[in-house]
């Protein structure tokens, strides 16, 4: 290649096999250690954000939308890896990206009729999916916000995954919405 060297990455170091992982930047913890688990958290929602754009069927806006997602979900997972005071190496997600994601859900609610009662997860595949994808992603807000007690993430941080799981949420009704289906309404049982 012209004298240039590619450097393999491997994918086993061995280094965790004591329960421990390194951090960005510097520093080990416990595998178990709620920063850890958080961006777990946030890594496991972008698995599953890979199952919803590999459906054929679901409109290409979304697919485009959706993956801009999974790459801002590696941006905070960065950041969560990373100490309080060293340098992630990468921009941080802020307020673009959060009134983004609020354009974007005011844009897909003009096309859906109003919510007058719950719904339940489910329609089309990819409408469960991403049902399934803002419960994860309200646990990843649930676990930002314990961290936050004792290691403080930046405001645009908590902002961002607050609003990511109103957006998923927009988004299952509008892939619903887009492939024909309707929501399915939640029917309270009388007393």
């Amino acid at each position: 290649m012209g004298g240039l060297e590619l450097e393999v990455m491997k994918i086993y170091t061995k280094k965790g096999d004591t329960g421990e992982t390194g951090l960005h930047g510097g520093g080990r913890v416990p595998k178990d250690n709620l920063r850890i688990s958080t961006y777990g958290t946030l890594d496991e929602l972008n698995a599953i954000l890979g199952m919803v754009t590999s459906d054929k069927t679901l409109p290409a806006d979304l697919k485009l939308r959706l993956t801009r997602i999974q790459a801002e979900l590696f941006q905070l997972g960065a950041e969560l890896a990373t100490p309080i005071g060293k340098s992630v190496g990468i921009a941080l997600i802020g307020q673009t990206q959060i009134e983004a994601m609020e354009y974007e859900i005011d844009r897909m609610e003009v096309a859906l009729s109003p919510l007058k009662t719950f719904i339940l997860p489910g329609g089309s595949l990819s409408a469960a999916q991403l049902h399934l994808a803002r419960t994860v992603s309200r646990r990843a807000e649930r676990e930002l916000v314990t961290l936050h007690r004792t290691e403080p993430a930046r405001p645009e941080v908590l902002q961002y995954v607050n609003r990511l799981s109103d957006y998923l949420f927009v988004c299952a009704r509008f892939a619903n919405f887009e492939s024909g289906m309707a929501d399915i309404p939640w029917i309270a049982p009388q007393a």
